[in-house]
């Protein structure tokens, strides 16, 4: 599988938990860590939980090793490590507080409107 599609079924299980504002970016020629961020978040440290449980049990049914998970204890910021795609599933506050987005501003976003249910 191949990063891209990666990324596709990252998205859509974030959307399956209602995840807001959920966003990629390109990490091509920004950084080594990843070829793709994703960024979203939840309004509850419940909603955060979920959102990133369903992102590992997607990757796990593809077959894709989660490298690293962390910040479950607290869900107000939780990193999944997917080699090719690292994900942040933020809780909306403490998303506006880290900015990633304004961090990684080299980054191209990705059109994942196609992705994502109308």
């Amino acid at each position: 599988m191949n990063a891209k599609e990666l990324l596709d079924i990252v998205v859509n299980a974030a959307d399956d938990k209602r995840a807001e504002d959920i966003i990629a970016l390109d990490m091509e020629g920004v950084s080594l860590i990843a070829d793709y961020f994703v960024i979203c978040h939840g309004n509850s440290p419940k909603q955060v939980e979920a959102i990133a449980h369903e992102v590992k049990a997607k990757a796990q049914e593809a077959e894709i090793d989660v490298k690293r998970l962390e910040g479950t204890d607290e869900a107000r910021w939780i990193l999944i490590d997917l080699n090719d795609v690292i994900v942040h599933v933020f809780h909306k506050e403490d998303r506006n507080y880290y900015n990633l987005e304004k961090l990684w501003a080299d980054a191209k976003y990705v059109n994942i409107d196609a992705v994502l249910k109308p």
